[in-house]
């Protein structure tokens, strides 16, 4: 295993990313999505208690500009979670569902096909639109549907790809994921919030938040932002960090984080509290996230 992801760090170029990245609109939507885009996700959410696993396997994708015919790859996974096979190459990335119907992904690195023209060099990563505006899923048939914020449809998944993995990823990297009791347990529904909290919602959660016993100044200290258009963006005191996120009923909170910096200090993980959260409720000022299983992950208060 050691030996294997070494081979994928040399051959996968890891890079940090600006951007990337419900309802029941079927129209097939083009271009940015528009600040505040994704407002109806925190109200009407695809079908109720729809199962995430639904969304592993791999795809073909359809009804999506400059993509059609790509193949995208969705297993319970954390570097390696999600595989965008395209012209250009192999992007990878993560990704995050849950029983509401959310849908949030993120890319974090790429391999580039060496006879593509356009795509540019291995250093850089392509985010491709369509994905960045998914916000949620639904499932039709033996087909799934990615939606953005309004509802509109992103993307539809078809069935029965089969991925070539090229020279530059294992073989197994492009063989059908597997739904094992792991998996099953990483997609279970979260637990609900505890009584005493409200729930947050998802124009509750905009704005700066800082770690809630935060003594540091604002230039200098750890903070998360989650900007209006499904961006976080934050540092752990030293290391820039960010990654998308969507919010749901019932304080339903989740949230991908990309590459980060590595630099030493004694920082506090702000980013891993919220990529780690599925819940998040409010104590008064104070903003608490959760884990799936309840676990208490961080407390935030908002940055003045």
């Amino acid at each position: 295993m050691g030996e294997q992801m070494g081979r994928i760090r040399y051959l996968v170029a890891a890079v940090a990313v600006g951007t990337l990245l419900v309802g029941c609109g079927e129209r097939v939507g083009s271009g940015p999505a528009a600040p505040g885009s994704q407002a109806i996700a925190s109200t009407a959410v695809g079908t109720p208690q729809v199962d995430p696993i639904a969304l592993i396997g791999s795809w073909t994708l359809a009804d999506v500009d400059d993509a059609t015919g790509d193949i995208l790859r969705l297993a319970s996974g954390t570097d390696d979670g999600l595989l965008l096979f395209g012209r250009c190459g192999v992007q990878m990335g993560t990704w995050r569902a849950d029983v509401n119907g959310l849908f949030v992904a993120d890319i974090t690195g790429n391999t580039v096909s060496e006879n593509a023209r356009g795509c540019g060099s291995g250093a850089e990563v392509v985010a491709d639109p369509w994905l960045r505006r998914a916000a949620a899923f639904r499932v039709e048939g033996d087909s799934r549907v990615l939606l953005d914020g309004q509802g509109v449809r992103v993307a539809r998944l078809l069935p029965g790809a089969r991925p070539t993995p090229g020279p530059n990823l294992l073989p197994e990297m492009a063989e059908p994921p597997k739904v094992t009791d792991e998996v099953r347990r990483a997609l279970a529904p979260a637990t609900a919030l505890p009584e005493a909290l409200t729930p947050a919602r998802r124009d509750t959660l905009l704005g700066r938040w800082v770690p809630a016993d935060a003594r540091w100044f604002r230039s200098k200290g750890p903070y998360v932002e989650l900007r209006d258009d499904g961006e976080w963006r934050g540092s752990d005191g030293c290391n820039g960090q960010g990654g998308r996120w969507v919010a749901g009923p019932g304080g339903a909170l989740l949230a991908t984080a990309g590459v980060s910096t590595l630099i030493g200090c004694d920082n506090v993980s702000v980013g891993t509290w919220l990529s780690s959260a599925s819940r998040a409720g409010l104590d008064g000022q104070v903003l608490v996230l959760f884990d799936a299983a309840g676990k208490e992950t961080g407390r935030l208060r908002r940055d003045r």
